[in-house]
């Protein structure tokens, strides 16, 4: 089945060349895909209502029969609060496979993109707004989740986290330029390769 894909950055990210979305984008380009990795408005202080119109627009763009979205860091927030909204009455535009890397505490998330804090964690809208699988990639000490993605949404999911020892917030500053986990999962059946 030809997937297309969806990259979503986090706050503070104009999409460096050297970080694992960036490569990854380039990677599955390479091999022909359909990618969309688009620059969020005013990533260094974004506004959740502009980002999910952003979101509306890449999501219903996608034109493969898969549509698979990866999320980082605040574009985890935003795909709840997306799915929220989607649960409320929105047109039920819906991803087919997603990856939510590093998703923050709602609590965690700094002043600059404090319009993405969340009154409450929906899993059954956020379940419901994926057609097959949801996963969990995370860190053991990611200071934007200390309590970890697996207390924090995964359990609430029925999700299993891909944990990465050390990774921090699997960003380039604690090695997370190229990632082959990234690029595996988007480009396998949807397992969690070790």
């Amino acid at each position: 089945m030809p997937s297309s894909y969806l990259i979503l950055h986090g706050i503070d990210n104009h999409r460096p060349p050297q970080h694992w979305q960036f490569l990854l984008a380039a990677k599955l380009i390479e091999r022909g895909c359909e990618v969309r990795y688009p620059g969020l408005p005013e990533p260094d202080a974004p506004v959740r209502d502009s980002w999910l119109s952003a979101l509306d627009h890449e999501l219903n763009a996608l034109t493969g029969e898969e549509r698979v979205v990866v999320c980082h860091s605040l574009a985890c927030l935003l795909w709840f609060a997306f799915s929220e909204r989607q649960d409320a009455g929105g047109d039920r535009a819906r991803a087919d496979r997603l990856l939510l890397v590093s998703p923050p505490a709602s609590d965690r998330v700094p002043e600059a993109g404090a319009s993405f804090r969340l009154s409450g964690f929906d899993a059954r809208a956020v379940r419901e707004s994926v057609r097959g699988e949801i996963a969990i990639a995370c860190s053991d000490a990611d200071p934007y989740n200390p309590a970890g993605a697996q207390t924090t949404y995964g359990d609430a999911l029925g999700v299993t986290a891909k944990v990465f020892p050390g990774a921090c917030h699997i960003t380039p500053e604690t090695g997370y330029g190229p990632w082959c986990f990234a690029t595996e999962w988007c480009l396998g059946d949807g397992a969690l390769p070790a």
